[in-house]
């Protein structure tokens, strides 16, 4: 290489150098600003609201509230309140996933992600509203998690009113799978054989099974979880379900527990998660996505690595984690359904729109 040309070549590199180290300096100013302003470039993403699933409703509920001032507390409540009296998927709400007994009773989660409190209910009976008893729980007690007939207790001392939440078609569905020998059901390791038979059952340790994902598909893949970040940049997340259908009764869930169903600090983000509760909760996936993001992974990535590492003990399950961080970016990760639909409302996208991720 001649010395003109080396001259050249070290000029054009010094040059590249330069324009990229000006684009990095910019991108850190623009960084550092947001964070010390919580303005500029969250302006194009927040307030926003997503959810899991096409339940549209219960966003554009939860956009109503944010665009009206509401905090992003409100606009979680909305959005589930929403889906528990449309009985979104039958997987929400009442008249929806029976028990073995036949009766419905449901789980929800309320988390502040500015102050850290929250409140949640499990296994509540005769009760509609669980999202707003979940709230209660969070702004009216020093308690966390409130569960079965004594949730119900507190719900009715604050004012709700007790009802039957099976319907004609929850009932149905009971029979029908008492007709069909009770199949399927969560039990193993018990006889009668229970792929065969309904219970009672005894615990049979010689009749060791295989070890199973559950059957979750989009009609029966239990929640709705929302995140929100309100104009102030508050960030909230809450969870609403019925639980899995024909669950041994008592089954509680991923959906109430923070930490699983869903997470939220305002510093760093939140995630929610939907799928194989069951599953899902032996590996707090929405605390670590948010924990991910922390560390520097995007909100994809975070809800991508939580993904995979459920995958890795159990290749079959079904379910789907979304992550947003703090700035209002956001991102989805699934395994076991073809794609997995989440509804999403932000200045950017100026309406209310379903957003689809391919699933691993």
């Amino acid at each position: 290489m001649s010395i003109k040309s080396c001259f050249n070549f070290c000029y054009v590199l010094k040059v590249l150098i330069g324009i990229i180290l000006s684009i990095a300096s910019i991108a850190t100013i623009r960084i550092v600003y947001c964070y010390n302003t919580k303005n500029n470039c969250i302006n194009y993403n927040t307030p926003m609201v997503i959810n899991t699933w096409a339940f549209t409703d219960a966003t554009t509920k939860s956009w109503e509230v944010l665009n009206m001032t509401g905090s992003a507390i409100d606009a979680v409540v909305a959005g589930c309140t929403v889906c528990e009296q449309e009985q979104c998927d039958g997987t929400v709400g009442y008249g929806g996933s029976p028990d073995e007994n036949g009766e419905t009773s449901l789980d929800a989660l309320i988390i502040d992600g500015a102050t850290m409190n929250m409140g949640a209910v499990a296994h509540m009976k005769r009760i509609k509203s669980a999202s707003k008893v979940a709230r209660l729980v969070m702004e009216n007690t020093k308690h966390t998690l409130l569960v079965g007939d004594e949730a119900t207790e507190f719900a009715i001392q604050m004012g709700f009113k007790e009802t039957n939440l099976s319907t004609i078609d929850s009932m149905n569905l009971w029979k029908q799978w008492k007709t069909n020998n009770c199949q399927p059901n969560f039990w193993t390791n018990v006889s009668p054989d229970p792929k065969k038979y309904c219970g009672p059952y005894k615990s049979n340790l010689l009749r060791q099974s295989k070890l199973e994902s559950n059957h979750v598909d989009i009609k029966n893949h239990d929640t709705i979880g929302i995140i929100a970040i309100d104009h102030d940049g508050n960030i909230a997340a809450g969870t609403s379900t019925n639980g899995a259908k024909f669950k041994i009764p008592g089954r509680v869930g991923d959906s109430p527990i923070p930490g699983s169903g869903a997470y939220a600090m305002n510093k760093l983000g939140a995630a929610v998660a939907t799928g194989d509760g069951d599953i899902l909760m032996r590996f707090l996936p929405s605390f670590h996505a948010v924990q991910a993001m922390k560390h520097g992974h995007p909100p994809k990535h975070a809800a991508q690595l939580v993904i995979d590492q459920i995958a890795k003990y159990y290749p079959d399950f079904s379910g789907a984690v979304i992550a947003v961080n703090n700035y209002g970016y956001y991102g989805a990760a699934c395994h076991g359904f073809d794609k997995f639909p989440y509804s999403i409302a932000n200045p950017e996208q100026n309406k209310v729109s379903i957003l689809y991720t391919t699933c691993t």
